[in-house]
């Protein structure tokens, strides 16, 4: 199965001038192998909402908030909400679950 990632360019805007992470790089991180991926309970009553912590190809742990949905050719898209470098607390969990 394929991967894509969409999303919208004026929130892609914001989120790079609040925190200095690209939507571009945020992606990055779906390729690497130790990703944590749960559901995002608190924010999914309309819509299911996923929290991935993963290293980028920058070498920087990231968080990303995002969708998933498949395409009419079963290919999953991911749609990026937010992105961000992970907390201590975050990051934590991510290197006790490599």
């Amino acid at each position: 199965m394929n991967f894509s990632f969409e999303w919208d360019t004026n929130k892609a805007k914001i989120n790079l001038k609040k925190h200095q992470i690209s939507f571009e790089e945020g992606k990055t991180i779906f390729a690497d192998p130790f990703l944590i991926t749960t559901l995002d309970e608190e924010h999914s009553d309309k819509e299911e909402r996923f929290i991935s912590i993963g290293t980028s190809t920058k070498q920087r742990i990231l968080l990303v908030i995002h969708l998933e949905k498949i395409d009419f050719t079963d290919n999953i898209v991911i749609r990026i909400i937010s992105c961000r470098k992970a907390t201590s607390t975050e990051r934590k969990i991510y290197e006790e679950n490599k």
